[in-house]
């Protein structure tokens, strides 16, 4: 998805009549050597940047709703009026420009300046952030977004700065995305934000009574407000072998370099379960010329989730790009060039990648009382059984705003939208969790997109071909839409989510 840049786009200084611009139907122009959106909502002409920062969706397929351009390639938000990013995944503002509308033409006259930082808001004395990820990071730059001037904390047990973790398993890891993609923002960005980061460090203590937490290195931070953004930790394979050093996980971004380097000398390679991460990771392997076994307990490939149609096309997908599928069987023995599988079959394996699944870090959680339950429990504004504690993300159990459940989410879209939310609340906003899930999976030069969530369903509906790459699968329990996933449909994935929020909007709300 590209935005256009042939001569065939109008020049904006030159201006367009006003019949052109169609309210509701974005159109693309350019202004000397930039290319511009320009929309009309509400009959008013906005001009912002055509591409979305996050990954360059092109934002002229994407849906106009609520004072907002919508990017359908990973569903971030932008505001028409200043050029903010409003929603995840994107961070960075798109250019914003003032516009005229005189004599029956729509012309662009100069870049409107950054909107001004808001008052700053009242809030907690001090907010320490433990985990340095999705809702960690989020959660920080919100607050200085929404003006909050006190300190902020932001303690990361990962050796790294925040980066971009989806990353780690497609592009990066298959060497098509280069290293400096990897960071969510420069070194120097959270000093200038007066973000206090603590990489490499560990939060050993969590100290109710006396709101503090302790460090590994024996200091102690003092807050007003927490936040439990601790996320999870990769499931390790328990048989005789796993200890090797040619057993390797992917979590974190050093695990992915681990993965590139070993690739560099790997002829074949096992990967331990069928997941989104172990089919990415097969993907990406692939493409680096390694002959790769999945080898999964499971009859099909993400069956659960998708359905055995989608299943099916996954593994026919792999299996056309060279992936041999070991269905209903696990390792046994991890030897020093081969994987013993419980069907008796010795598999080549200089590398083997183990992506069996992930547990909630609640260790803090769990030593100062807090309740925990296959996660932190959280109510509807990700606050936790403590008041003044929020945890959000991976590790956060939260109620499910159609069902009433307590669900858990790992999905990095979810974990960022959770972040922004808890740092509204910690100001104090009692905005409700009403977020509709939504990732993205890749797979060679398939992308499947999911939102919703249907942890059961009764009925997967199928419009379109999947292996004709053109298809929406609605999911339904007793004739309700809970999800939907689409192949070569993003459009229409974006308006799904759109579809969600309204009608989650209308559910009351749940603790």
């Amino acid at each position: 998805m590209s935005t256009p840049t042939d001569n065939t786009v109008p020049d904006l200084s030159l201006g367009i009549p006003s019949g052109e611009l169609v309210e509701g139907k974005p159109l693309v122009g350019k202004l000397a050597d930039d290319m511009v959106l320009l929309v009309r909502e509400n009959g008013r002409a906005f001009a912002v940047g055509a591409s979305c920062t996050h990954y360059s969706g092109a934002l002229a397929q994407g849906v106009v709703a609520h004072g907002q351009i919508c990017c359908p390639l990973h569903h971030a938000r932008f505001a028409l009026a200043t050029g903010e990013a409003t929603r995840a995944p994107a961070l960075s503002p798109l250019a914003c420009w003032n516009v005229e509308e005189v004599d029956g033409r729509v012309t662009l006259r100069g870049p409107r300046p950054a909107a001004a930082r808001p008052t700053p808001a009242h809030g907690p004395a001090s907010v320490v952030i433990v985990g340095g990820g999705a809702a960690g990071h989020a959660a920080a730059e919100t607050l200085r977004q929404e003006g909050y001037a006190g300190p902020i904390t932001l303690v990361s047990a990962d050796p790294s700065e925040p980066y971009d973790r989806p990353n780690l398993s497609k592009d990066y890891l298959a060497g098509t995305a280069p290293e400096e993609w990897i960071p969510l923002r420069p070194a120097d960005y959270y000093r200038n934000l007066n973000i206090s980061l603590l990489v490499d460090t560990a939060v050993v203590k969590l100290h109710v009574a006396s709101r503090s937490v302790e460090l590994g290195n024996g200091r102690s931070l003092p807050f007003g407000a927490l936040l439990l953004a601790t996320g999870t930790r990769a499931i390790s394979l328990d048989v005789p072998g796993a200890d090797r050093p040619s057993v390797l996980n992917l979590h974190t971004w050093a695990d992915s370099n681990k993965i590139r380097a070993a690739a560099r000398i790997a002829r074949h390679a096992v990967v331990v379960g069928a997941s989104f991460i172990g089919l990415e990771v097969a993907a990406a392997l692939r493409t680096l010329g390694i002959q790769v076994t999945v080898v999964t307990p499971a009859a099909r490939p993400m069956e659960r989730l998708f359905g055995p149609a989608v299943a099916d096309f996954l593994r026919r997908c792999h299996e056309k790009h060279g992936v041999v599928f070991r269905l209903g069987s696990r390792p046994v023995r991890i030897n020093q060039r081969t994987v013993t599988l419980s069907s008796g079959e010795d598999v080549p394996a200089d590398l083997v990648v183990v992506g069996i699944g992930v547990r909630p870090v609640t260790d803090l959680a769990e030593q100062t009382g807090i309740e925990v339950d296959n996660g932190i429990l959280v109510n509807d504004e990700l606050e936790t059984s403590v008041p003044g504690i929020f945890a959000a993300g991976d590790v956060a159990r939260f109620p499910d705003a159609v069902s009433g459940d307590r669900i858990r989410i790992e999905h990095w879209v979810v974990a960022q939208r959770q972040g922004a939310l808890a740092a509204h609340n910690m100001l104090d906003r009692k905005e409700r969790l009403a977020i509709v899930p939504f990732f993205w999976s890749q797979h060679y030069d398939v992308t499947l997109r999911y939102v919703g969530h249907a942890a059961a369903w009764d009925e997967a509906r199928v419009d379109g071909t999947i292996d004709g790459l053109d298809a929406r699968i609605d999911y339904l329990a007793s004739g309700k839409r809970l999800a939907v996933a689409t192949i070569n449909r993003d459009r229409e994935s974006l308006e799904a989510e759109l579809d969600f929020e309204r009608q989650w909007a209308d559910v009351p709300p749940r603790c």
